[in-house]
């Protein structure tokens, strides 16, 4: 299996684990969905990456500061479905680089990526994360 290399901006499928999941005592999130990669760092000298991913969902945030939708065009150059799609702030993943919960796209075995964020919403999710760690902290599952 070959995985893809870590960077900032990918868009990837993995295992999300939201809060309220974890709350309830899972150890796996309940459904596979696009991730952007905010954070892809050496953490140990034996090479392990430590990754932080922001989900994308379907779902309209209640608070709109806690989440940036994403352009349709970038949905459609992403292969993403032609709803609508956010990025949320306020609810992240920690993982060691590559993990167990990395998934194939459907229909595409072997390939777990989707592609890269433009660089300026990338920028966009960043700044956003960083601002909001400022106002109140996000929510980050640590998975390893």
């Amino acid at each position: 299996m070959t995985f893809p290399a870590a960077k900032p901006g990918l868009v990837i499928r993995y295992s999300f684990l939201w809060s309220h999941e974890k709350d309830l005592g899972a150890e796996e999130g309940s459904k596979d969905r696009p991730c952007a990669i905010v954070v892809a760092a050496p953490r140990h000298e034996n090479g392990d990456i430590a990754v932080i991913v922001a989900p994308v969902t379907h779902a309209q945030p209640d608070d709109p500061s806690d989440s940036i939708e994403i352009p349709p065009a970038i949905c459609r150059t992403l292969g993403l479905d032609g709803q609508r799609h956010w990025l949320r702030l306020d609810e992240l993943n920690r993982f060691a680089w590559p993990g167990y919960d990395l998934r194939s796209i459907p229909g595409k075995p072997g390939k777990y990526a989707y592609g890269m964020l433009p660089r300026p919403l990338f920028e966009q999710l960043r700044t956003a994360i960083l601002d909001r760690q400022k106002a109140k902290a996000p929510r980050i599952q640590g998975r390893d």
